[in-house]
């Protein structure tokens, strides 16, 4: 995960206290702010709730309709808070939860299921993504505006993260996953040289290994350039070990119908 820093919310959960915690970050130059939970604005001690009920018995005699004049404002000033910031921005929240009696091979079994989050109605989405988690850690999306995880139901792990930085670094929805197969005429492309494309910077998308017949090891990458997608090839293994979602200036030559990367250096580092 790296270096970062944790920033410890005490009750009251107000709008305010969550907008002064991102702000704060977004001046300490942080890059990503993770909020567990936001749901603790909602029903937490001082949260949204807790102060409309307030409010209603305080100043609206006991108007709850009329007590969200008041406090709906403070509660969409957090929203765009969120939505305008700097940081990108993950929050978890909490889900209600019903325990319902089913049958399993002949046996009843009590089991838990989530319901909708705790927190506005439609608050999940105002995010580009939204993952609904099971009590046995499967996730699946409810709504992604990347397209990466649409009908997919998996267990939330490193390669989560790279496909959601792949995403936000080159704007394209194709991943590790999508890479198509390396054709036969591709193949035989890698040893005949034809001219040179570019020296363009590319983004990693996605990258994976094959082996031909006389057991020597090629790389196939899917590329993002200026000009769209591109599919190109090395000779260099050291290639694999660069991540999905960064930042390569390569120059492509082309082989018969084949691009290939003849060399290339990872944007930040200095070519030898």
């Amino acid at each position: 995960m790296g270096a970062y820093s944790v920033l410890t919310l005490e009750p009251p959960y107000t709008p305010e206290k969550y907008i002064e915690a991102i702000r704060l970050a977004e001046k300490s130059g942080f890059e990503v702010v993770i909020i567990d939970s936001l749901s603790h604005c909602w029903n937490g001690e001082g949260g949204i709730l807790d102060q409309q009920g307030k409010a209603a018995e305080v100043k609206f005699k006991g108007n709850t309709w009329a007590a969200w004049r008041d406090i709906t404002p403070r509660h969409n000033a957090l929203v765009e808070t969120i939505l305008k910031s700097s940081c990108h921005i993950i929050a978890t929240l909490r889900s209600k939860t019903e325990y319902i009696q089913v049958s399993e091979n002949g046996k009843s079994l009590v089991k838990k299921i989530g319901l909708a989050p705790v927190q506005r109605d439609g608050m999940e989405y105002e995010f580009t993504v939204f993952l609904d988690l099971s009590v046995e850690h499967i996730a699946f999306s409810s709504k992604d505006r990347t397209g990466v995880f649409d009908g997919q139901y998996f267990k939330p792990s490193f390669d989560t993260g790279k496909k959601l930085l792949a995403w936000l670094n080159c704007g394209e929805r194709e991943g590790i996953q999508e890479l198509e197969a390396g054709s036969k005429t591709e193949e035989q492309g890698l040893g005949q040289t034809n001219s040179v494309i570019n020296g363009n910077e590319y983004c990693i998308v996605g990258v994976e290994s094959k082996t031909k017949s006389s057991g020597q090891v090629f790389v196939r990458l899917l590329l993002h350039g200026q000009k769209g997608k591109v599919v190109a090839w090395s000779a260099d293994t050291a290639i694999l070990e660069v991540p999905v979602g960064s930042v390569i200036y390569a120059e492509l030559v082309q082989k018969n119908t084949t691009n290939i990367i003849e060399s290339y250096v990872r944007k930040g580092e200095v070519a030898a």
